[in-house]
C-alpha cells in the first residue's frame, strides 16, 4: 500500500466526509478509530501527528503496553476492541477510554470493579447480527434483549458494536447494519460502532457513530506472534 500513514489517514478521512454528505450527516457525528493492533509506536505518533487521537487495539496487553509507551501524546485515547477474559480486564479498565466488545456479563462486573472510583467507562455491547459461528458477540433474541438492559456498565454514550458477515455484497452488509441500527434504536443506545476497511462507508450512511479502520490507514496486518 503506497502513501505515508499521514497521507492514507487524509484519504480514510475524505471518505469519511464524502459518506456522511451522502448520508446528511455532520462529519462530528462520527468517531474515526484507527485500529493500530500489531503496529509499532512510531506509526502511531505519526498518525498522531496527522490530528488522529482515537485508536483501536485488539489485545488487552498491548493496548496496556502502548498506553505507557504513548502517555506523553495529549488526548490520545485508547478503545479496547477485541474480546476480553475476565483476567485480561485489569490491563484495559483504566487506560481505555472504551470498550467495544462487551459480551458477557461478567466481564462487565469486572469492568465496573476495576474502574471503581473513576468515570464510567463507554461500553459497546457486541452483537453477532450476521450469525457467524466463527464471531462472538450477542446474538440478536430476546434473551440477549434482556441481557443488554441488565449489564451493569452501561453508561451513556454506549451502544451496540457488530460487524456484517464478510461478504462483498452490499445488500448483505447494509441488512446487518439496518439490523444493529434498529437494536440500538430498540433500546435507547445512542452509539453504533460498526464498519471496518472494506465496509465503513456503507456503515456510515447506516447509522454508525463509530468506525474501525485499520489497513486502510495503517497497511495490511502483521501476524501476531505465537
Amino acid at each position: 500500500m503506497s502513501g505515508s500513514v499521514a497521507e492514507r489517514l487524509a484519504s480514510v478521512r475524505e471518505r469519511v466526509a464524502a459518506a456522511c454528505a451522502r448520508a446528511g450527516r455532520p462529519v462530528e457525528s462520527v468517531t474515526l478509530v484507527a485500529v493500530s493492533k500489531l503496529k509499532p509506536a512510531d506509526l502511531i505518533r505519526e498518525a498522531y501527528a496527522a490530528g488522529q487521537r482515537d485508536f483501536g487495539e485488539n489485545y488487552a496487553q498491548e493496548l496496556r503496553d502502548k498506553a505507557a509507551e504513548l502517555e506523553d501524546l495529549e488526548g490520545l485515547r485508547w478503545h479496547a476492541i477485541g474480546a476480553l477474559q475476565t483476567n485480561k480486564v485489569k490491563y484495559v479498565a483504566r487506560a481505555a477510554g472504551a470498550f467495544h466488545a462487551l459480551d458477557r456479563l461478567e466481564v462487565a462486573r469486572e469492568l465496573s470493579k476495576r474502574r471503581e472510583g473513576a468515570p464510567p467507562l463507554p461500553v459497546y455491547v457486541e452483537v453477532n447480527v450476521g450469525g457467524e459461528s466463527t464471531k462472538s458477540g450477542r446474538r440478536p433474541t430476546r434473551s440477549a434483549s434482556s441481557w443488554m438492559r441488565s449489564a451493569p456498565c452501561r453508561p451513556p454514550g454506549g451502544g451496540a458494536d457488530g460487524a456484517a458477515a464478510p461478504t462483498e455484497e452490499e445488500a448483505r452488509a447494509r441488512a446487518d447494519f439496518q439490523a444493529l441500527r434498529e437494536l440500538a434504536r430498540v433500546h435507547g443506545l445512542p452509539g453504533l460502532s460498526m464498519g471496518t476497511t472494506h465496509d465503513f462507508e456503507w456503515a456510515i450512511e447506516e447509522g454508525a457513530t463509530v468506525v474501525r479502520v485499520g489497513t486502510a490507514i495503517f497497511g495490511e496486518r502483521a501476524l501476531k506472534s505465537p
